[in-house]
């Protein structure tokens, strides 16, 4: 899947599941605002790693140094949540698992809003005649082929259409939280662009009224459902209370069990719609498990898109895609 934002991948495949066992409005509030800062951070190293890698392509080495330096302050933010820099696994059915996320951790988030320098790296390549001179009216994308192919995520916004599924179907806190969508007609590499950097800095507004939000609540408030079928017991009364040890087992040895039905759920990864359509008989294991992945779906534009263009113009084209192979794969 997409190893460039791991926990967009765990929310849409933990919220299709949820959707499945009808507990999607049950999640507390801490733990809708605390998967909504976790998704936006993994927007933003997502990002970092495609604006660094394609201007690096295009022949601007500067942008790609600043770029990883601060997808590494976001990657020891998820180590410290979870343990994990790329392969988290902080969000779990039916909240946030048994490892809250404590004060310390807000205020690290909120040191590095403070010290984000994302404005350093649009300084060096947004009016960049270079870059712009290899990116504008280069890999042009209709409307209607964003249509026709499916395109979704920054492609179909860089073509004029205003749909993200973070506004239009919200998810998660989504819906409790003020941001702007970045939308851009011209369709072209640089409009492209420009929506993921607009998207950015949105994302740094979100996850500021997170953190915000989360710190208002009552210091006593939840961030798992109350459901010991969905979230396993803390791991210190499993010692000591028959309960919770059989709760434990039950999960582990079984895992979660919908009733028999399907659900769909789609969220808005950094690349576009990833949706999760599940189909379950009752066990703890999927019937059927199927996954819409935006790489897959976007990867098909890029020949119809290159046609005619100059070879040197289609490394900026197919950068300008963001695809990760791992999605694609199939």
């Amino acid at each position: 899947m997409d190893y460039t934002a791991g926990p967009s991948n765990n929310m849409g495949y933990l919220m299709a599941i949820e959707k499945l066992m009808g507990v999607t409005d049950d999640i507390p509030l801490r733990a809708r605002y605390l998967r909504t800062a976790v998704a936006e951070l993994s927007r933003l190293a997502s990002h970092h790693i495609w604006i660094g890698t394609h201007a690096l392509d295009i022949g601007a080495m500067s942008a790609f140094l600043y770029s990883l330096r601060e997808r590494e302050k976001i990657l020891h933010l998820f180590e410290q949540a979870c343990g994990a820099r790329m392969t988290t696994s902080f969000m779990r059915v039916g909240g946030t698992g048994p490892h809250d996320i404590g004060d310390q951790w807000l205020d690290n988030v909120a040191d590095f809003l403070d010290g984000y320098t994302l404005h350093e790296i649009d300084e060096l390549v947004t009016e960049n005649e270079i870059f712009m001179e290899r990116t504008r009216d280069v890999g042009v994308v209709t409307k209607e082929q964003c249509f026709s192919f499916g395109l979704t995520g920054p492609l179909l916004r860089g073509s004029g259409v205003a749909w993200d599924l973070r506004k239009t179907q919200p998810y998660a806190a989504y819906d409790l939280v003020d941001f702007e969508v970045p939308v851009f007609s011209e369709g072209d590499v640089y409009a492209r662009y420009l929506v993921r950097l607009n998207e950015m800095y949105q994302s740094c507004r979100i996850i500021q009224q997170c953190v915000d939000a989360i710190r208002d609540l009552p210091l006593d408030s939840a961030s798992n459902i109350d459901r010991p079928e969905i979230v396993p017991p803390d791991i210190s009364r499993v010692p000591v209370d028959m309960e919770a040890m059989i709760n434990h087992f039950k999960l582990v040895m079984h895992g979660v069990q919908p009733e028999p039905g399907e659900a769909y759920f789609g969220i808005e990864n950094p690349k576009g719609e990833l949706g999760y359509y599940f189909v379950s008989d009752g066990s703890g294991m999927p019937y059927r498990c199927h996954v819409r992945s935006p790489s897959f779906v976007n990867l098909s534009i890029i020949e119809e898109i290159s046609v005619g263009t100059l070879i040197a113009d289609v490394v900026a084209i197919i950068g300008s895609v963001d695809i990760v192979l791992g999605e694609v794969d199939r």
